[in-house]
């Protein structure tokens, strides 16, 4: 068959096209067009994608002292009536009152995405010391509590078109958590990947979810667990940290793929040991760790000006100035201040705190800044891992 060329077209003809559009909307219907969300497409979006999610505190497990698992079920008194589907690996954002501070905080689903289709999530909290939400949860939560969550968000998902057959999870301290929710996917099914999951700790009574763990493993051949305490030395387990030589000693032959989740030194340090092994970048991946503190500990940070700053914040065309200290990332002096910005991973990652720098000198850490080459071009900084070297003034864009 001939290929049309357009120079055969004759130009004429196009101008019929109108009247004839005109005729055929004039002999249509007067049937009024479904609303959107009548729609399989639409419907299936926001069941999965949803704004937010109301949900109610119906279990509360004391894992150790300083830790507690709560089990969150769907407020159908405030339209919740099921809870969004995830992949193992995301985590949900926690909206958070204290005082007169309105913030969020994410925390890493624990239970297994099955359990989300009976309408149950499982979300993990750990004290942290002098941790303004983790005090305020583990001190005042109780059963029947009711939240208001955000959708599951993140991208520290297995994904077999991108990641190796085999996982090599090195997990420290409650960043064990995303991996539980990935042992339970891979025994039920909805996961098809092998996990050698490195478990660092202190000691043996730091280890948490042990017995969970062992069972998902004694079922599941799938699912190897490898204890590793740096502190005391113990019976069917590694001591030290979680080194190169560790890594290999249990990676199978070919490519694997390495996913990590713990607090900021341990990525530090894991990172220098994962070089060692010349894995391509691709089957590395990071969980977020939270929010970033100490940044004068990085080579290319530069000394602010004072060890406070002031901070005028353009809000919806209404402006506040604020006292904030440069230790804090912008994000956190806000917050402090009872100035709600949009957030959810806190990490630098998810854009969601998108907000136009003004003036001023500001610092972003190389490894968590995750803006696009065009905010770097506009302007545009992540609260939640700007750091102020002087006063600022920035335009925060609320939710709608």
């Amino acid at each position: 068959m001939k290929k049309p060329n357009i120079s055969s077209l004759n130009p004429i003809e196009f101008t019929k096209v109108q009247p004839l559009r005109t005729e055929t909307i004039d002999k249509a219907p007067a049937t009024p067009i479904p609303p959107l969300e009548s729609y399989r497409a639409n419907a299936i979006a926001k069941a999965l994608h949803p704004k937010r999610q109301f949900v109610v505190i119906s279990k509360i497990d004391e894992i150790s002292s300083d830790v507690k698992t709560f089990t969150l079920v769907p407020n159908e008194k405030k339209g919740t009536t099921a809870l969004a589907y995830f992949s193992a690996g995301q985590y949900i954002s926690v909206s958070l009152t204290i005082g007169q501070i309105t913030l969020n905080r994410p925390y890493s689903l624990s239970s297994s995405p099955k359990a989300a289709l009976g309408g149950e999530y499982k979300i993990t909290v750990k004290r942290v010391k002098d941790g303004l939400a983790t005090n305020y949860i583990l001190d005042n939560f109780k059963v029947g509590d009711e939240l208001e969550i955000s959708a599951p968000l993140g991208h520290f998902c297995y994904e077999p078109l991108r990641d190796a057959a085999t996982v090599i999870g090195l997990a420290g301290g409650s960043g064990i958590t995303p991996f539980l929710s990935l042992a339970h996917a891979i025994a039920d099914g909805d996961e098809d990947a092998n996990l050698v999951l490195l478990y660092g700790s202190r000691t043996q009574k730091d280890v948490l979810f042990k017995n969970e763990f062992d069972e998902i493993a004694k079922s599941c051949d799938k699912v190897k667990v490898v204890y590793v305490l740096s502190d005391e030395s113990a019976e069917g387990c590694e001591s030290g940290f979680l080194t190169a030589e560790l890594i290999k000693k249990y990676a199978p032959e070919g490519d694997y793929s390495v996913f990590m989740c713990g607090p900021q030194a341990m990525y530090v340090f894991a990172d220098k040991e994962i070089a060692k092994l010349g894995i391509r970048q691709k089957f590395v991946r990071h969980e977020l760790f939270g929010e970033y503190h100490n940044p004068e500990k990085e080579a290319d940070y530069v000394a602010p000006e004072a060890p406070t700053c002031k901070i005028t914040v353009n809000v919806r065309g209404e402006k506040q100035v604020v006292e904030a200290s440069v230790e804090d990332t912008v994000l956190s002096s806000l917050e402090k201040h009872g100035i709600r910005v949009p957030a959810h991973c806190r990490s630098g990652e998810c854009g969601w705190c998108h907000s136009r720098l003004v003036s001023g000198k500001v610092y972003v850490p190389k490894s968590v800044d995750g803006r696009r080459l065009a905010d770097l071009d506009y302007g545009y900084v992540h609260p939640c891992c700007t750091f102020p070297l002087s006063d600022i003034e920035i335009v925060v864009y609320p939710e709608a």
